[in-house]
């Protein structure tokens, strides 16, 4: 058996207003291709209206021409951190430290599968519609999501 580090990397994007995970992918290589993956889950999933800010750090993947490209199609404002600035990602980085020690340090996987159906089932199920986020003062991050852009709509 192989544990979850060798299976596969996870890509994702968090709404840092909700802490919902809005998008996530998973590959065998962290390329362009799984941040592009996250970032089309992430888009298809809420539809944001052009003008969103869209933070990453400086990993070459993000600073890709067809990331860039990827994120203008969706009229993504597009910020990166400083080089050398790690502080500007510290929630992504609290997200997959929160992911490991809370669900994948538990488990052996046999297949790459077995991996992402748990953390499917940790994003989906649990993070976005159980556990609940201090930050957003001990409340779901989907039923918070669903309130925060309920009274954005109506006052609209």
């Amino acid at each position: 058996m192989r544990d979850a580090s060798k299976l596969g990397l996870i890509g994702a994007l968090k709404d840092l207003h909700t802490c919902e995970i809005v998008g996530w992918a998973m590959d065998s290589r962290m390329i362009q291709t799984l941040v592009a993956d996250a970032l089309r889950a992430a888009y298809w999933r809420n539809k944001p209206q052009p003008g969103l800010l869209h933070h990453s750090d400086r990993g070459s993947q993000y600073c890709s021409s067809a990331y860039c490209a990827l994120q203008a199609s969706y009229g993504m404002q597009t910020s990166m951190s400083r080089k050398g600035n790690c502080w500007d990602n510290a929630p992504m980085e609290s997200f997959f430290g929160t992911l490991k020690t809370e669900s994948l340090h538990h488990y052996r996987f046999a297949t790459r599968e077995q991996a992402r159906q748990v953390v499917f089932e940790y994003i989906e199920v649990f993070y976005n519609r159980i556990r609940r986020h201090a930050k957003i003062g001990n409340q779901i991050p989907a039923k918070f999501a669903k309130q925060c852009y309920a009274s954005d709509k109506i006052a609209a």
